[in-house]
């Protein structure tokens, strides 16, 4: 479609992102994946939206995507970044297995992962990739629990957000310094066609995550740190 033209799409891109777009909207009829299944909203508000941090990744990093769902923002990300080495990970099974068959159909390569994200975040996986991101998951001082442990001092979380993330980055300002991060900048981006602002909080990690986060049984994101 032509929302994605400022993207430089090429013929493999343009067809891949078609695929997913058909796929997407045939396993929505059995298994629900997404609210939003009208063609131009799915590629502005999911793909579009999903490839913002693309020039904000490094060559051949190694990614993780958290509480991916249907692939956003990795799968997208990994279409215009072939180069990236790609983990999705997500609680419920039915989206992996959605996923799995979507790699085949785009002819891709990445690995799925069934784990809630604090569980993940406590294994051997700990502080193991470049850069870890998430989008529609949770507010940012949770985030910042689940998705600094897995990032290598070094590396970086890009979370992505609405327009009303200030208030957000305010709130867990404590939080994501404890967890060993540092925001290095925040940017915000108009999507095509008036379908409204979004932000990127892109977090250094910059020192060692302490033991004992993320902490188990939700509790990020039932009492989130302040």
């Amino acid at each position: 479609m032509k929302v994605l033209k400022s993207l430089n799409l090429n013929k493999e891109q343009t067809q891949q992102f078609e695929t997913y777009y058909n796929f997407l909207i045939e396993y929505n009829e059995k298994v629900n994946l997404t609210a939003i299944t009208e063609k131009e909203e799915v590629y502005i508000k999911h793909f579009y939206d999903s490839c913002l941090a693309k020039d904000f990744i490094k060559e051949n990093a190694k990614l993780v995507d958290v509480g991916t769902g249907a692939g956003f923002p990795a799968v997208p990300l990994k279409i215009m970044r072939p180069d990236i080495n790609l983990t999705l990970v997500d609680s419920l099974n039915k989206r992996l297995i959605f996923l799995n068959e979507l790699a085949e159909k785009l002819n891709i390569n990445y690995t799925t992962i069934h784990a809630r994200a604090e569980e993940f975040g406590r294994s051997q996986n700990r502080e193991q990739y470049d850069v870890v991101v998430a989008r529609a998951v949770a507010s940012l001082n949770s985030l910042a629990e689940y998705l600094l442990p897995l990032a290598k001092v070094g590396g970086k979380v890009i979370a992505y957000k609405g327009a009303n993330y200030k208030e957000e980055v305010n709130l867990a300002k404590n939080a994501i310094k404890l967890f060993g991060g540092e925001i290095e900048k925040i940017l915000e981006f108009d999507l095509p066609n008036n379908y409204g602002k979004r932000a990127l909080v892109i977090i250094n990690k910059v020192s060692t995550t302490p033991k004992g986060y993320p902490r188990a049984k939700n509790l990020p994101k039932i009492k989130p740190i302040s």
